[in-house]
């Protein structure tokens, strides 16, 4: 098999030569010593030493953000478009708004003006044939949605005035709607799979209820997936933390895999999902980042990705519990991950 044969035969749980395999994207202070261990110089190179599956493509923003919108937020709460000083927690600029008037000075981007579709083309074009060409569209509509009013408006809103957090959302979901359509009318015919996600969970459990994820959050889930499968994409849903409660919504939502299996947040170990979800639903993610990776041997890792061979002989990429691999994780550990990973079955 080849990585596109491996990845559509893991998504639809169906036999493999062996689990599909994705690294994430290392941060960029981890990239040095990875590059170093493996003797290569780019990420791109990294990739093809260690057999990772996938070639992951960010949406070219024209934004010093992950979107134009949280820029956009930035500039009307201070001037400064550097958004990446911002946090959910941070007051928003519809901190005030009580109706929906409130929301008529602020002067929403146009999409059109920030992606260009021939950078979309270029930077999907010098994916290798052979691998899952897989865009990295977030399309983060409930986080940046708090980021808008503040986190803690953004939770009251939701109890006390449903219709101003409705009518930012619905803006929001806009945006990334028709930029997600530029970006896949450009790259139509070479794009695999996308990630999509917003982050919904606690280490202990959700952020919010299950019914407020339901009544906020997986509407606008749906459309995204919608839109994603109208063009013949694989869905990825991320979600940091523990979310097991609201993954049979995501199912009904028609999302074909589950990122990132948080291994050490409540009730996201791979054992409990394949009893609950097995069949339903594939998963991605599983090498916990917070404890293994870090701390442990080697040996450790490859008992742990042995693990996880035997109980999802298929539907599980393997791959670290989080997308960025930080600094903390030494090389070792990530060469002792895709080297038992990508071991063949016997």
């Amino acid at each position: 098999m080849n990585s596109l044969e491996r990845f559509y035969a893991t998504i639809n749980r169906e036999p493999v030569d062996r689990p599909a395999a994705w690294l994430g994207m290392p941060d960029i202070q981890s990239q040095p010593a990875l590059f170093a261990y493996y003797g290569v110089r780019s990420l791109h190179e990294l990739k093809l030493a260690i057999g990772d599956d996938f070639y992951a493509v960010e949406v070219p923003y024209k934004s010093p953000s992950a979107s134009a919108i949280f820029a956009a937020f930035d500039w009307y709460m201070d001037g400064n478009v550097d958004a990446e000083e911002r946090t959910l927690t941070a007051d928003g600029c519809f901190k005030d708004a009580e109706e929906p008037e409130d929301l008529n000075f602020f002067d929403w981007p146009d999409p059109s003006k920030y992606i260009d579709p021939e950078e979309c083309r270029r930077r999907v074009d010098m994916a290798p044939e052979d691998k899952v060409t897989l865009g990295m569209m977030w399309s983060a509509h409930f986080q940046d949605t708090c980021a808008a009013f503040g986190m803690e408006t953004a939770l009251m809103n939701m109890i006390a005035n449903p219709e101003i957090y409705d009518a930012v959302n619905e803006k929001i979901l806009q945006f990334y709607l028709k930029a997600n359509e530029i970006f896949y009318e450009a790259t139509k015919g070479r794009l695999n799979a996308v990630l999509i996600g917003n982050d919904m969970g606690s280490q202990r459990g959700l952020i919010i209820s299950p019914e407020m994820v339901r009544r906020f959050v997986i509407p606008g889930c749906r459309r995204l997936v919608d839109q994603a499968h109208s063009y013949g994409l694989k869905v990825i849903y991320h979600s940091c933390g523990s979310i097991a409660d609201i993954i049979p919504d995501l199912i009904d939502a028609g999302v074909d895999a589950i990122h990132p299996i948080q291994a050490l947040a409540a009730g996201m170990d791979a054992r409990n999902l394949k009893e609950k979800f097995e069949g339903r639903v594939s998963f991605c993610g599983g090498v916990d980042t917070q404890e293994l990776l870090v701390h442990h041997s080697p040996a450790e890792v490859r008992a742990k990705v042995k693990e996880l061979r035997e109980l999802f002989p298929t539907g599980l990429i393997i791959s670290p519990s989080h997308e960025a691999i930080m600094p903390d994780v030494p090389p070792e550990n990530i060469h002792a991950l895709f080297e038992e990973a990508t071991k063949i079955y016997e």
